[in-house]
């Protein structure tokens, strides 16, 4: 049996550095672009299409599809297959 401290066995967890933007490649920068338009396409697509819709078209309340649609890319496609009742011809 030893006489350490347990100042002197603890192992020293560290975390992995942030990347900062400039640390980024040019094809991470491009890449986290294209996927940024991409959300916000969705985003407002989907706010648009649901604000223009009547409660008797939703699938939910307004309020409820409104919030779910700021999740990153699940909500807004989310809205776009489930939010809206399907009309059928």
């Amino acid at each position: 049996m030893t006489n350490q401290t347990v100042s002197e066995t603890q192992v020293r967890i560290t975390r992995p550095q942030k990347k900062r933007w400039q640390d980024l490649t040019q094809t991470q920068k491009i890449a986290i672009g294209i996927l940024s338009v991409i959300q916000f396409a969705l985003l407002g697509a989907a706010l648009w299409d649901l604000h223009g819709r009547t409660a008797d078209e939703l699938n939910g309340p307004k309020w409820v599809w409104t919030a779910v649609s700021f999740i990153n890319f699940i909500g807004p496609i989310a809205w776009f297959l489930f939010g809206r009742k399907r009309v059928r011809p």
